[in-house]
């Protein structure tokens, strides 16, 4: 038996990068490392939850992503829409609550229609708060957090001199949640990817070169014990 967790973040947050690679390390088409890729988010979803992180955000499709070719594209919503369908029942029974995050133009209206479906029959939960960023990108997310602050101030509801950095956090798709402790990029690349600019300032980044379909319990635990590992500044120093 493993010995518990030191500390655990409260919100984890993960770039899920790999399927396609996966996928032509094995001579199979990019969309079946998608469907792997699910398989693989249903047991990190689980762990999460049992082990008491509080929010969960994954990155399942950027709005760059749009760019990928058309069979991709239609393939990844394809198999969001599966699991909507498939999965809700699961995680309302263990009291996980899905949001889906980033801008809903340009999805279709069966997928938004499981979307509110999703979102309305888990609004009860009181576990793992599940965010799922699709179309989604930081950059995109600040635009509307600035157009929504300015109709504020147009409006009367706040002054220029009220807009803080609490402020501005209010105003964003994840709103009421903490920032994330813990950014996990599966793949190896080093970089953000338009992934959480905002809220992931001080967040402690684990970069492994697991390709995301390969992205086990056994592997997340690893990530986890990195992170507790780790003593965190925020801009101080190392008590003595």
């Amino acid at each position: 038996m493993k010995e518990p967790y030191e500390k655990i973040p409260r919100h984890v947050a993960i770039i899920m990068d790999g399927n396609g690679r996966w996928a032509q390390k094995r001579g199979l088409p990019r969309p079946v490392g998608h469907r792997a890729g699910v398989e693989a988010l249903r047991d990190i979803v689980r762990m999460s939850s049992d082990v008491g992180i509080e929010v969960l955000t994954v990155y399942a499709f950027s709005t760059e992503n749009w760019s990928r070719p058309q069979d991709e594209v239609g393939a990844i919503f394809r198999l969001m829409l599966e699991y909507l369908n498939r999965e809700v029942a699961a995680l309302v029974e263990n009291q996980v609550r899905i949001r889906i995050i980033g801008r809903r133009d340009h999805l279709n209206d069966t997928l938004l229609s499981a979307i509110e479906k999703a979102e309305t029959a888990s609004a009860h939960c009181k576990g793992l708060a599940f965010n799922v960023a699709l179309n989604y990108g930081g950059r995109a997310e600040l635009v509307d957090a600035a157009r929504a602050l300015a109709r504020a101030v147009q409006q009367g509801e706040l002054s220029p001199e009220m807009i803080d950095e609490q402020t501005i956090s209010r105003y964003l798709y994840t709103a009421g949640q903490p920032d994330p402790d813990l950014l996990i990029r599966t793949g190896g690349d080093q970089r953000l990817s338009n992934f959480l600019l905002y809220q992931s300032s001080y967040a402690e980044l684990y970069i492994p070169d697991t390709l995301w379909p390969d992205f086990t319990p056994e592997a997340y635990d690893k990530a986890l014990r990195s992170y507790a590992a780790r003593q965190r500044r925020f801009g101080g120093i190392k008590p003595r």
